[in-house]
């Protein structure tokens, strides 16, 4: 009976259940768009490109390795654990013999894989550019259009693509910077392959010139393996891997080949999976925080209905089961609309991340029916339990009093509820302390965001008594601006729980969007501030054009007798944590970088030393003279001795190796700058690095304003992946206040037969959705300072978040448009109505 009863109650309320229709149909949406983001980091195909020809592909191992045993209770626990590194880890050269004596391979084709761009106009369109042996075009293969194979050390031959875009011809000359500097070839050969690739350019270079680029002396990338006659790719596999057993090598057929030949697309799916659990995580909590607001609303506004039905002998079970039934049938429809909507947005979330740099486009999205399912199972359990929870209260007091409340709210709020909010504001709280301990990005982000949902939830918890409290300081003011702003002032008194679930919605939009936006700038500015004050330049050589700024140019310099101190970056690995790090020069240090240092002396600095920041020597438990195993960057352990430890960790990163020993195991040894001190001018240093294109000389304060652009960058893929959350909060705002606006129909009719013109209700919905926004933006802030400055503290020291006064503003006054839009549409609509007909129609 009651199955039959909800579903005559959603189709005689269509307009009531519109508003929850909404929130649960975004929600859906959001949901299944973060799975699909989550789906494509866990499962997605990474096709090869390089390696089309090869069906075996041999490459080294990409992770760093921990194993640990527990012995418990008679029982033994062991856990393995692996973390990629950062670079490209190298073969040993000597694997090509052992794989060419396994029976049934035919071939074995050895690869070089290194950094070489073309220096040309508008550059290579967005397309990594690598240089190759030409001995390994056949993985892919590549074959001769025009001209002949490289076979002096000046010779080159390039794909038909950046012939293309170059207008390049055999004979031609193409100056190429790769990890020495920069050199003019000649174009000896055009080749074209046989596969598509499409997200490379390849250059191929004689045997001798590859492995002088390369700078990997007996190593190589990867060893391709062709089979013989009769023998397929599962057994070629199965006898490669016997003959590695004992190796670190991994051995990769069919999709798994593409993960060695693009790293940048095997550490993207790590960031996928962050961005997307991150993503949903907060999704999630937001989704339930406005779905319980929507029906909730939805529930006050029957409240009358529902009290009848306990007055004729409803139970409360049944009064629970029927708002149950309602619950689950719109959440079913809104939940499968969502979820069909959801999946071109995680599609198109997907193609903004690539087209931001964030994601290479070699890792393809995967669609999959897990999100779309989990998305209409999770807006289910939200509309299930939102309608469990309005319900608690006309289905528990007893029906007279149900019928009494039906036109008056109670005076006080449930013990229980009050109960609830204050523990969410302890708990809050707590969490903001935890925050203002945490001292890693990876540690602190998801605590930051978790922390404004928190007290947002007991923001709407506690809402009728905030609102109660806003009046008496809204109160008086009010009562002297005239009788539109009585009537609100009235309303907002009477009506706090009405007006606390648009409190709820408008809090978490101005905290959320406050948090979102100043936290990476806190961060940011931070790090900047620590960099400007210990470089001690007069000038900095950066990249203009090219990857990086090549050693040779340094030499050029300290010829010169300038101080040239070159600064290589990349990230090592400490047991399984990661740590930023960077490489410098020794000699001259002191007088172009001054990065703090509290023990021990920078002049200590070699091949076998590190300096460490003061985090960093805190979490290792190192100081001067202690030892630190570590990874570098291609997976080579290092054991070396603290030389010194320093303050400004977060302007230079956390560990300080010789620039020599990190450029040996990088992709990239280029300097990503170079720091010169001197007494000569900027033209005159031009002058000497004429023949390097690709760099040039700035200042200190433009090298910051350099990093602060690459590091709005940075902030655009954060804020792209809280744009869906703010912009559903933002469409629960509009929609939660549309729904209270909508009910007040037979309300603004009496206030018309009582004497108030149109203009007076106008102006009272007015005052109501701006006492609101003032209210919301008041504890929104406060949330969002409270969160900043426990970050800050954090990850800075300092109680010191940047906050943008104009973007602040912006944001306040979006959302205070939106209120005032939501009220004024549905506000003049009820109002078009005779009032005479809306009060005396049935309810």
């Amino acid at each position: 009976m009651m199955l039959r009863y909800a579903l005559k109650s959603v189709r005689a309320r269509k307009a009531g259940f519109l508003g929850a229709f909404v929130a649960l149909m975004c929600a859906a949406a959001l949901i299944t768009a973060c799975g699909s983001l989550l789906e494509t980091g866990l499962r997605g195909t990474i096709r090869t490109e390089r390696y089309t020809a090869a069906p075996v592909v041999v490459s080294a191992d990409q992770n760093v390795h921990r194993t640990t045993v527990k012995h418990k209770k008679g029982k033994t626990k062991v856990k393995h654990k692996a973390k990629p590194v950062a670079e490209r880890a190298w073969l040993p050269q000597g694997l090509e013999g052992t794989l060419a004596h396994t029976p049934g391979v035919a071939r074995v084709v050895p690869e070089l894989t290194f950094l070489a761009q073309p220096l040309i106009p508008g550059g290579t369109g967005g397309r990594s550019a690598y240089g190759h042996a030409w001995d390994s075009a056949a993985l892919t293969p590549y074959r001769l259009t025009a001209g002949s194979a490289p076979k002096a050390a000046t010779d080159l031959v390039v794909d038909s693509w950046l012939a293309g875009r170059a207008h390049l011809q055999v004979g031609d000359r193409l100056t190429v910077q790769s990890t020495r500097a920069p050199r003019g070839y000649r174009v000896s050969g055009i080749a074209a392959p046989d596969a598509a690739v499409r997200h490379q350019t390849s250059l191929f270079f004689s045997t001798a010139e590859a492995r002088r680029l390369a700078a990997h002396p007996g190593e190589v990338t990867a060893i391709g393996v062709f089979p013989g006659p009769g023998t397929d790719t599962g057994r070629l596999r199965g006898a490669v891997a016997r003959a590695l057993h004992g190796t670190t090598a991994q051995v990769g057929t069919g999709d798994a080949r593409g993960t060695a030949e693009f790293l940048d697309a095997a550490a993207a799916r790590t960031r996928l999976v962050s961005i997307g659990g991150a993503m949903g995580g907060t999704s999630l909590l937001v989704a339930v925080l406005v779905v319980v607001g929507t029906f909730t609303l939805t529930v006050q506004q029957r409240y009358r209905e529902l009290a009848l039905l306990r007055a004729i002998a409803a139970r409360s079970g049944q009064i629970r089961g029927l708002l149950g039934r309602e619950a689950l049938l719109v959440g079913g429809v809104a939940g499968c609309a969502g979820a069909l909507l959801g999946l071109p947005l995680g599609s198109w979330l997907h193609s903004r991340f690539v087209a931001m740099g964030a994601v290479p486009a070699t890792l393809r999205h995967t669609v999959g029916v897990l999100p779309a399912f989990a998305g209409v199972a999770v807006t289910l359990a939200a509309a299930w339990v939102s309608a469990r929870l309005a319900s608690r209260r006309v289905a528990r007091i007893r029906p007279a009093e149900a019928l009494a409340e039906s036109r008056s709210e109670p005076a006080r709020l449930a013990w229980g509820r009050v109960l609830a909010g204050l523990l969410l504001l302890a708990g809050g709280t707590v969490l903001v302390v935890v925050l203002s301990a945490l001292h890693t990005e990876p540690a602190s982000t998801p605590v930051t965001f978790l922390a404004v949902v928190v007290l947002c939830t007991s923001v709407a918890l506690l809402g009728p008594l905030l609102v109660r409290a806003a009046m008496l300081l809204l109160g008086g003011p009010l009562r002297l601006t005239g009788p539109g702003s009585r009537l609100a002032a009235a309303n907002l008194r009477g009506n706090a729980a009405r007006m606390a679930s648009v409190v709820t919605p408008l809090t978490l939009l101005v905290g959320m969007t406050c948090t979102v936006l100043f936290v990476q700038p806190t961060l940011g500015d931070a790090a900047r501030a620590e960099a400007r004050e210990g470089v001690r330049a007069d000038w900095v050589v950066v990249p203009a054009a090219g990857p990086g700024v090549p050693a040779e140019a340094a030499r050029e310099l300290r010829a010169h007798h300038d101080v040239a101190t070159e600064v290589v970056r990349t990230t090592v690995r400490v047991g399984l944590d990661k740590y930023a790090a960077q490489g410098v020069t020794p000699a001259g240090l002191t007088r172009t970088w001054d990065p703090g240092v509290t023990r021990g002396s920078l002049g200590r600095l070699t091949d076998r030393t590190v300096a460490v920041s003061e985090l960093a020597a805190e979490q290792l438990h190192v100081k001067p003279g202690s030892t630190v195993r570590l990874t570098l960057g291609d997976g080579t352990p290092a054991t070396l001795t603290v030389a010194a430890v320093y303050t400004k960790g977060l302007g230079f990163g956390d560990l300080t190796f010789a620039h020599d020993l990190l450029a040996r195991h990088v992709d990239n040894p280029l300097a990503a700058s170079v720091l010169v001190r001197t007494t000569r001018s900027r033209a005159q240093l031009e002058a000497t690095l004429r023949a390097f294109p690709g760099t040039r000389v700035v200042s200190p304060r433009a090298a910051d304003h350099l990093q602060a652009q690459r590091q709005q960058a940075n902030a655009e893929v954060n804020h792209l992946a809280m744009a869906l959350v703010l912009a559903f909060t933002a469409i629960a705002v509009v929609n939660t206040l549309a729904m209270s606006v909508a009910e007040r129909v037979r309300e603004f009719a009496l206030l018309r037969l009582a004497g108030a013109t149109r203009r007076q209700v106008l102006r009272m919905l007015r005052t109501e959705a701006l006492s609101v926004v003032l209210l919301a933006t008041v504890l929104g802030s406060g949330i969002a300072l409270a969160v900043l400055t426990a970050f800050s503290v954090g990850m800075t020291g300092r109680a010191a978040p940047s906050v943008t006064p104009l973007l602040y503003v912006t944001v306040v006054a979006v959302a205070g448009l939106l209120a005032l839009v939501a009220t004024a549409l549905p506000g003049r609509a009820a109002l078009r109505v005779r009032a005479v007909t809306v009060a005396t129609a049935k309810e």
